[in-house]
């Protein structure tokens, strides 16, 4: 079965990252793909719950507190995966406004490589591209700040704040082989890079399929 092509984009606040989804959407489903938007916000049956420990942790930081908010999340991404994930249609792209990779930018204490075991150990679903979305912290600053609900983040409230979560979340995207979108320039230059990367991706993934199932049997 020609299984969904599941895709997260994550990067730090204001860095433009819904405006490209949407882009990358109206691009995607002109050329007949069919899409299937998703948002791990909107799609967390736990979240409020959450929410209110990411709060706590923002008033009194601890490595313990932190480490529970990031089991917190990888239950619910694990649910996801099997109540939302697994429920979409065969053949489609699913693109996910945000997924484990956003906590490389906002978790301050736990080391990312610990996170991203976690959510492996339970049985989150990873993607099949991993796309960075960054710009120059002071663009995206000035970008939240010209907002109607401003940078809206739990996290930070401070532009040293914002420079060290893009910091992270670049490094971690180095590390760990992600697809980096810089949003800086046109909108059309970072969505075609975007839908190229998952047109690649999704080629590969088929030609994989198909070789998968004409290899010869061998004893």
């Amino acid at each position: 079965m020609n299984r969904p092509l599941f895709v997260s984009l994550d990067g730090p606040k204001g860095a433009g990252k819904t405006t490209l989804l949407e882009a990358v959407t109206k691009v995607l489903r002109a050329a007949n793909h069919q899409v299937i938007r998703l948002c791990e916000k909107k799609s967390d049956p736990h979240r409020g719950e959450t929410m209110r420990l990411v709060n706590k942790l923002v008033r009194n930081p601890s490595r313990d507190l932190e480490w529970e908010v990031c089991e917190r999340f990888a239950d619910s991404r694990s649910w996801i995966s099997r109540h939302v994930l697994d429920k979409q249609p065969p053949g489609s792209i699913i693109l996910i406004d945000r997924w484990y990779p956003s906590d490389a930018a906002f978790r301050r204490i736990v080391p990312f490589a610990d996170i991203l075991q976690l959510n492996i150990d339970r049985n989150v679903r990873v993607p099949d591209l991993n796309v960075g979305v960054v710009t120059d912290p002071e663009i995206s600053w000035a970008r939240a700040a010209a907002r109607r609900r401003g940078l809206s983040s739990t996290v930070m409230h401070k532009l040293e704040e914002h420079v060290a979560c893009t910091k992270a979340f670049e490094q971690a995207t180095s590390n760990n082989g992600w697809v980096l979108c810089r949003n800086e320039g046109a909108i059309e230059d970072a969505t075609m890079q975007v839908v190229s990367a998952i047109l690649t991706t999704r080629t590969a993934h088929r030609r994989a399929l198909t070789l998968s199932h004409t290899e010869p049997y061998v004893d």
